[in-house]
């Protein structure tokens, strides 16, 4: 094994070893920063005299794959990523992990900075507790704690979604109001339904604490993590008459991981070793969690439960708008945990006293997290992934039917944003429904409640609600943005804080034809206007040299001087440029499609770089247009530059395979090079940006 302190970077004309590194470039959507990293990084090698093999993990799967021996004979490893990297095949090298961004912008001084890095001791995951040493120096890669969160979140949504929309359907088909909520008669279909959902739900929580542990800890941490988590669900085993929820859920899967993190350090004898990760330290590390929790941060959950239901029976006298006020915040708080569960069990108590009015402010807040924070992406799509886009769907339609909890993938990944803003609007929406007196007959809560008659008073109830969602999804998007530029102003170009980076996304399909007449998009039922035909110039030309971008991109849909000033203008200049070619159907619904790409996230780049992209069945082949603009189009780029070098990449939904990431991929990686850059902006004519573009492959 090579010496992890290595020879000297850049070695000399004197014949000693090279310096050789390999590289692992990945971010959260796998797109253009993951090869505009590795560029910079082979770039800068070259310049430094050293050896460099980069691996990257993007959305067409890990290419230039490191291998066993490139691992072996490496004197370091630097790891820019935004999302885990598998780090246990580096057991021995020095490692230098950070952000994406880092690799884009300061690729020489990760070379320099990699032959100081701490030496990777192996076993961990892609998100192992060694991850923070590995940063050599203060990178600004995403915190262990962060992609831990964000691992058990991921992991945790599809439970949230399945368990969710199954209770609720099955609600909904097969359910009846009684006094006791809503029942399904048992041994039907609907209660088969149900069950089902109600698994879901239940494995939700031990599967978020299970896969933070993991993250930090890796394989052995799972075990302790998951079981952490249901005993943080399982109130009685610590005498509470509610689980700690999602909450307890987030802090039994730190404590598992760094628990194993802790164990893992500690010195065995070497007979032992093989053994410790999956028996000793699962066996250790669950016991002692178990306990831990039931004893010592159990008692306090269940004391809370108890004083905060005194505390309520104490209020029934005062306000009912306060009383209201206060309810909703409760029940927005931690959406099943036992804040939560100590306001609704109040409301449910009061029923068979004939006070029904408590029930109704809670039953007015119930649905107010999921139906905000599904608005929320709605209203600001920009601030989501698209993942988190359609979590956002299903919680809309949970909160229809009175399921809180599916706000919680919002309220784990965001907790600082999203549980004030589902406060605020809990504590609205019982505050309205306490001043109109709204009553609930059953323990459930949400519009389902008020449709199949179980509510006194349905139109202010749907007014608490409405206005309570609403306040939700503003305070939610208007948090989100503030942290997101906050993030931004201390981040250099590239690295965006939970922001989708650009990425094909598709929308439409195809409606009628379009022709562009005088400059201006019109729409028409006709037929698909024939492609013009090359003049002889450009089929000689072609025939001489080789195709650009596999034959996307041609003399047609190169223009030298953009004539567009802002970036819708710039678009639709685009779209029409492509259309020239005959494979645009409809340039209305491809424009639409850019521009609504455009609102998840700018397509901006920075270094003057702007790649708009749609998916859409508006063209029948891929294409690709390009043009110039020497004053520059201001693209929303995080360094701040205008755009003047503007690819537009179009391709059909049904396009096969994943050619339209192959073009961004290739692109990406030869506009990190400087020298093209100043090339393809001197380029005369279209021809000559033709052959400056030839070098793209």
């Amino acid at each position: 094994m090579t010496s992890p302190a290595g020879p000297t970077m850049g070695g000399d004309s004197s014949g000693r070893k090279r310096v050789k590194l390999l590289a692992v470039t990945a971010c959260p959507t796998g797109i253009a920063h993951t090869y505009m990293a590795a560029e910079k990084l082979s770039q800068a090698a070259e310049r430094l005299g050293v050896d460099m093999k980069v691996e990257t993990q993007g959305s067409i799967g890990a290419e230039n794959v490191l291998t066993d021996n490139d691992v072996k004979d490496a004197d370091g490893i630097i790891i820019a990523a935004d999302k885990d990297v598998d780090r246990s095949r580096f057991a021995g090298k020095r490692v230098l992990s950070v952000g994406v961004s880092e690799g884009i912008s300061r690729p020489e001084q990760l070379i320099e900075r990699v032959r100081s890095a701490p030496v990777h001791g192996g076993g961990g995951g892609g998100g192992s507790a060694e991850a923070p040493a590995g940063g050599g120096g203060g990178g600004r890669e995403r915190s262990v704690a962060y992609k831990a969160l964000m691992n058990g979140v991921s992991y945790m949504i599809p439970f949230v979604v399945v368990g969710g929309l199954l209770i609720a359907i099955s609600l909904a088909l097969g359910g009846d109001a009684t006094s006791k909520g809503y029942v399904i008669p048992e041994g039907t279909f609907w209660a088969h339904v149900n069950a089902i959902g109600v698994i879901g739900f239940t494995l939700m929580v031990p599967i978020l604490s299970g896969y933070i542990a993991y993250a930090i800890g890796d394989r052995p941490a799972l075990v302790p993590g998951m079981i952490g988590g249901w005993i943080a669900n399982t109130g009685e085993l610590y005498d509470s008459k509610a689980g700690a929820g999602f909450i307890g859920a987030i802090v039994t899967g730190f404590l598992a991981g760094y628990l194993v993190v802790w164990i893992k350090k500690v010195e065995v004898p070497k007979f032992v070793r093989p053994i410790m990760p999956i028996i000793v330290i699962p066996i250790l590390a669950t016991t002692a969690l178990g306990l831990f929790f039931i004893y010592v941060i159990g008692k306090p959950i269940s004391w809370v439960f108890e004083h905060l239901t005194d505390w309520l029976s104490g209020m029934t006298g005062t306000s009912a708008i306060l009383l209201g006020a206060i309810l909703g915040l409760m029940i927005a708080f931690d959406m099943g945990g036992p804040v939560n569960k100590t306001a609704f069990l109040f409301g449910t108590g009061l029923i068979a006293t004939g006070n029904q009015t408590v029930m109704g402010m809670c039953a007015a807040a119930i649905p107010v997290m999921p139906l905000g924070q599904g608005l929320a992406t709605l209203i600001r799509r920009r601030l989501y992934s698209e993942q988190e886009r359609e979590t956002g769907m299903a919680a809309l339609f949970m909160g229809l039917f009175g399921i809180s909890e599916g706000a919680i993938p919002f309220a784990a990944a965001r907790p600082a944003q999203v549980i004030p803003a589902n406060m605020l609007g809990g504590a609205v929406a019982g505050a309205v429904a306490g001043m109109a007196s709204v009553k609930d007959a059953v323990p459930h809560g949400g519009p389902i409640v008020a449709v199949l008659g179980a509510v006194g008073g349905v139109p202010m109830f749907f007014v608490a609600v409405a206005i309570g969602t609403v306040v939700t999804a503003l305070a939610t998007v208007t948090l989100v943005d503030l942290s997101e530029r906050k993030g931004r102003g201390a981040l250099p170009v590239g690295d965006r804080v939970g922001r989708p980076e650009p990425a094909l996304a598709g929308a439409g399909v195809a409606s009628g034809g379009a022709t562009v007449a005088g400059g201006a998009l019109r729409k028409e039922p006709s037929a698909r206007p024939a492609a013009p035909a090359p003049d002889s110039a450009s089929a000689s030309a072609s025939a001489d040299a080789p195709e650009v971008l596999s034959g996307y991109l041609t003399e047609r849909t190169v223009k030298v001087q953009l004539d567009a000033r802002d970036k819708d203008t710039a678009i639709r200049e685009m779209a029409a440029l492509l259309a020239t070619t005959g494979r645009v159907s409809d340039v209305e619904e491809l424009v639409r499609t850019a521009l609504r790409r455009e609102e998840q996230g700018t397509t901006g780049l920075g270094e003057e770089i702007a790649i708009p992209h749609a998916k859409t069945d508006a063209v029948d082949a891929p294409v690709v247009g390009f043009a110039r603009s020497a004053e520059g189009v201001e693209w929303g780029s995080l360094d701040g530059t205008k755009a003047k070098l503007i690819f537009m990449i179009s391709v059909p939904e049904a396009a096969a395979g994943d050619e339209h990431l192959r073009i961004l991929a290739l692109l990406s990686r030869k506009l990190m090079d400087t020298d093209f850059r100043e090339r393809l902006m001197a380029a005369p004519d279209g021809a000559a940006v033709l052959d400056v573009l030839r070098e793209v492959r």
